[in-house]
Order: structure tokens, then C-alpha cells, then sequence
């Protein structure tokens, strides 16, 4: 079978940009003739080109004005004009409506798509002008998912569960799949609507006489939903079934894996199943691909730390640690690296457990137990791949340490993970691991360790003076001022918790001479600690200090996160 011909208006106009290959159109068109999607769409898709740059570059070759939905303010009042059905049907999405009602703003994955505007034109008011600006098919789908919201058709699904009555608007607003399966509709418009709201997990926890659903947002766990009981197996059974589980296993642990596409872009689901006295209690771990790749320079560090960061990059053969315990974001700052020194002329392997966020041009190998591949064999195979630079997804033993510092010593970049709760405290892990200070001595780059602590929020946190216990975690003398600090309140922008989003706030160990030979005599963790402060080193309090100062977050915060008690 020949290849498609790279004659196509899109590939051309960017290949004449200089944004994508002649063999990237050749891979896209192939694809196209398979699946049938548009070529722009498959671009995103593979990865030859990110959404934002699709649309600039038609922007740009179509003279129309475009718009970034992910800044846009969506106005209710055009919301209510344009009903979702429509909007997703022709990948549109309204944005403004003009105080005199004659002007009506919506974004257009097509501007020029005449029958969508006579569909409008039609629908809303004849007389009415509409302006048309470009935006991408994915930007599209998300912010419809976003703003048209999804609580409708949950409560639509259980309506109809409850009284065996179908309610339309539900219908309407939920994944046009399995109609005829409510129970399905129910868990994918839980899926959707946990990942609209941004949680990290989703908890299906059932009790004597009823089943709880909790999402973590921002590290919290929030009760959603309290459902009758007598839902559960036939939830519990769906969620398995997607996973790749044994259904007819009910007495033992299993692990699954699904996948969902949500807004135009798919997102991975871990699953882990636990027998308890009231039936199996579901985690569902969330794996948004597209918000697991932060650029380094999006990670909201000081121009210092982040100058850190780099240079700790450009050395060529080394190892970095990052280290915090579950959830501190270590995966995240790992691949923000990566992704920083990620090019054509670079090998980069990873051996991870399991793979969490696929990225374009590295190597990337889960360990598996089937086959007998852990981190120790994966590393010791992957050094006969001619990587560059290789992830080790965490320093668990000593066989694992061991070929990480050989990677490290025959002039490969090595990151990792490890368990500790300092900078400082890597060192004494890898000497009780089994790792000889003379082998950490210089072969050690730099040690990462970072928390992540809740931002609060803009619009309802509260500005105060500290009290004597504040002035004295802050390390105030009586001579200085009283600064102001903040604490949460709560209000509808922040769900009332006071609190939205997160942020990450490291200590970073950038290994010299001085500390290397430290390591190789066996200094304590306290000298280690006196020279790195004596070269600028910040500890993790110092840092979360800093930012309760210039009102990012709270005190208490703080001091849920980090250990502030040599303060008091």
C-alpha cells in the first residue's frame, strides 16, 4: 500500500511554518485514512503539535482571530442562549452576549462552518450577529464539559434509578454511550465529574447502610455523595468490569487500570480494590495526562531555586534525588526535569511503577512481576540501550541504589526518588541502605525535598496580625513589626474550604566539594546540615514561612505540612 500524498492544506501550512516534518503529515494522513479524523485533530493526538499551536498557526494562515478558552470569561447570559446539545454537536462554544442582545461572541472550531451559523442563527434570533473566533476541537469539548456542568445528569441518572423514569435533561447532558445502562451513565458521570473538579482521587466506601463518595481535592478528602447501598454492586461490578478485574473475586485484593476520555482528552484511571466487613471499597487513583507535565519554569519556584533546578540538569553524569513521602509531587518535579532537558539529541530512559504520564521521545518500561523485571534488572537492561539519561522511578533496596550509582559512575544523568522527610536525611537513608560514602561522595548531584501545601483563597482569605505563638514560629523579634499574614474564611469560588489549589515548596541540596567530603568521612547529619546552611540552603519551614509572609497560605498550613515544632 503506497502512502498518502502530503498534499493537504493543514499539514502544508504548518509544515511551511516549520512546525512540523514531511514524515509527521506522511504518519498523520495514514492515520487519517484508518480512523477518519481531521489531520489537525491526529496532530494534537500523536503529539507532533500541541493544541495552542494548531490553532495559532490557522490563526495566522486564515487571517481570523482566535481565542484561548482557557482564559476566556464565559458569560451565564450566552450560556443560557445556546443549549449544550447544540454547542457540542457543532464544536462551538458561546462566550458573549452583547448588553443590546444584537451580538452574539462564540469560539468555532470551524469560523467558516456556514451550516453551524444558519443552526444558530436559527435557533437563537435571525437578526442577531454572530462573531466567530477560532479555537481548537479539544479546547472545545473541555470547556463545554466545564461550564455546562455535569451535576445535572448525575442527579438526572439516580432520578431515573430511583422512580424507573427517564429524565431527558439528564439524558442530554450525559456521555452519549449505554443509554439504555443507567448504572453505566451514573460511574461515567462520577469519572467526569471528579476530573472536572479537579480531585486526585475518588473513594467509593461503602458503609452499614450506605455507600460514601469521596473526592481528594487539593489533597483533602470531601464527602460528595451518600447513596443507598443496594447501588453498590451493581457500581462495584461496573468499575471492575472497566478495570480488567474479576468480577467474581470479591474476597481478595486486585489492581486495575482504566482509561476515560473526558473533555477530549483521555485520562487514566489506577484502580485498587479492598475487601472490607461492608463489602469492597474502591480507590481510584486519577492520571490526567495533561496536567501531570508542568514546565519547570510553571512550577512557581524562585528565580534561585529554579536556576537550581537547571543547573543541577546540566551536569552530564550524576544522580538527583527528589524525596517526600506519597503525594508531595515527586513524580511531577521529576518530569518537569525531564521535560526540561527533553530533545532530539538526548536518549532518556525510564523504568517506573507503574508508567503514570506518557511523553513524547523517552523510553518508558513499567516494572512488571509477570516478568520478573525490577528496578534493579530494568536499570541493569536499559544500560544496554545507550541512554543518556535514565529515571529510576524510586531507590527502594540496595540492589536497586547500587546499579543507580553505577548508572551515575559510567557517565549517565540518573534521577530518582526516595523515601525521607529532608535533603539531609537522603544521605544517612543511602548509608543505611548499604551505599559507601565514598561511592555517594561525588556521584551525588543534588537532593530535591518538597511538600505541597493548599494556596488560599484570593477571594475570601482574611488578613490579620500573628499572635505571640505566630511571632514566634515566624521568628520575630520583639523589635520587628507585626507583619500581616492570612487564614482561610471560606466562600463559593473556593467550594468553602478556605482554600484552591496547591503549590509545591522545596529544600534543594546542591552537593559541592565541601559536602562530598563530609559524605566520605561520615560527618553527621547535623554537619552536613551547618555547611549547607553556612552556602544559602533554605529547610523546607524556612520556605513554607516565607510564603505564609507574602500570603500564599496559612500558618496552620503550615504547620500540617511541615514540622514547625523546634519553633515553638
Amino acid at each position: 500500500m503506497n502512502a498518502p500524498s502530503a498534499d493537504h492544506p493543514v499539514g502544508q501550512m504548518l509544515i511551511s511554518q516549520g512546525l512540523i516534518s514531511t514524515d509527521q503529515l506522511r504518519i498523520a494522513l495514514l492515520e487519517q485514512s484508518k480512523s477518519g479524523q481531521t489531520v489537525g485533530r491526529l496532530l494534537v493526538s500523536l503529539g507532533f503539535v500541541s493544541e495552542a499551536t494548531l490553532r495559532d498557526a490557522k490563526s495566522l494562515a486564515l487571517g481570523q482571530a482566535a481565542v484561548d478558552l482557557s482564559r476566556a470569561t464565559i458569560e451565564p447570559a450566552a450560556l443560557e442562549l445556546v443549549p449544550r446539545s447544540l454547542a457540542k454537536r457543532h464544536d462551538l462554544m458561546p462566550l458573549a452576549l452583547a448588553p443590546d442582545r444584537r451580538r452574539l461572541t462564540v469560539a468555532m472550531a470551524r469560523p467558516n462552518d456556514i451550516l453551524a451559523l444558519d443552526k444558530l442563527r436559527t435557533l437563537v434570533d435571525h437578526e442577531l450577529h454572530i462573531e466567530s473566533l477560532l479555537a481548537g476541537e479539544q479546547e472545545i469539548l473541555r470547556a463545554i464539559d466545564q461550564h455546562y456542568g455535569h451535576e445535572l445528569s448525575i442527579d438526572g441518572v439516580l432520578h431515573e434509578i430511583e422512580t424507573g423514569e427517564i429524565d431527558y435533561r439528564s439524558l442530554a447532558a450525559a456521555p452519549m454511550d449505554e443509554y439504555s445502562q443507567p448504572v453505566v451513565r451514573l460511574i461515567d458521570a462520577l469519572l467526569t465529574d471528579a476530573v472536572r473538579q479537579e480531585a486526585s482521587d475518588i473513594h467509593f466506601e461503602p458503609e452499614a447502610g450506605f455507600l460514601r463518595i469521596r473526592y481528594r481535592i487539593d489533597g483533602h478528602l470531601r464527602q460528595i455523595r451518600a447513596l443507598h447501598k443496594s447501588y453498590w454492586p451493581a457500581m462495584a461490578v461496573r468499575l471492575k468490569v472497566i478495570a480488567g478485574m474479576n468480577i467474581a473475586e470479591s474476597r481478595a485484593p486486585q489492581d486495575g487500570r482504566l482509561s476515560l476520555n473526558v473533555s477530549g482528552h483521555p485520562v487514566d484511571f489506577r484502580v485498587a480494590v479492598q475487601p472490607t466487613i461492608h463489602g469492597e471499597n474502591i480507590v481510584l487513583r486519577i492520571l490526567d495526562r495533561q496536567k501531570g507535565i508542568v514546565p519547570l519554569d510553571h512550577l512557581g519556584l524562585e528565580a534561585s531555586q529554579l536556576d537550581t533546578l537547571k543547573r543541577m540538569s546540566a551536569r552530564p553524569e550524576g544522580l538527583i534525588l527528589v524525596t517526600g513521602p506519597t503525594g508531595s509531587g515527586k513524580t511531577t518535579t521529576l518530569y518537569s526535569m525531564l521535560n526540561h532537558i527533553n530533545r532530539e539529541g538526548i536518549s532518556i530512559m525510564t523504568l517506573e511503577d507503574p508508567v503514570e504520564y506518557p511523553m513524547a521521545m523517552l523510553r518508558q518500561t513499567s516494572v512488571s512481576e509477570a516478568t520478573r523485571l525490577d528496578f534493579a534488572n530494568g536499570v541493569r537492561s536499559m544500560m544496554r540501550q545507550d541512554p543518556d539519561v535514565i529515571l529510576v522511578g524510586e531507590i527502594r533496596d540496595r540492589e536497586t541504589a547500587d546499579m543507580a550509582f553505577q548508572a551515575a559512575m559510567t557517565g549517565h544523568q540518573v534521577y530518582s526518588t526516595l523515601h525521607t522527610n529532608s535533603a539531609i536525611g537522603a544521605i544517612p537513608r543511602l548509608l543505611d541502605i548499604g551505599i559507601l560514602p565514598d561511592i555517594m561522595a561525588g556521584n551525588i548531584i543534588g537532593i530535591v525535598a518538597q511538600r505541597l501545601l493548599r494556596r488560599l483563597c484570593i477571594q475570601c482569605r482574611r488578613p490579620h496580625g500573628p499572635d505571640a505563638g505566630a511571632r514566634r514560629l515566624l521568628g520575630l523579634t520583639p523589635e520587628q513589626a507585626d507583619p500581616v499574614i492570612h487564614s482561610p474564611v471560606g466562600c463559593a469560588a473556593c467550594g468553602f474550604q478556605g482554600y484552591r489549589g496547591r503549590f509545591a515548596i522545596m529544600e534543594m541540596l546542591r552537593l559541592d566539594g565541601d559536602i562530598d567530603e563530609l559524605i566520605a568521612r561520615r560527618a553527621t547529619a547535623r554537619e552536613i546540615l551547618a555547611s549547607a546552611l553556612a552556602k544559602g540552603f533554605r529547610p523546607l519551614a524556612e520556605e513554607g514561612l516565607r510564603r505564609v509572609l507574602d500570603g500564599t497560605t496559612s500558618l496552620d498550613e503550615v504547620g500540617r505540612v511541615v514540622d514547625l515544632t523546634d519553633r515553638m
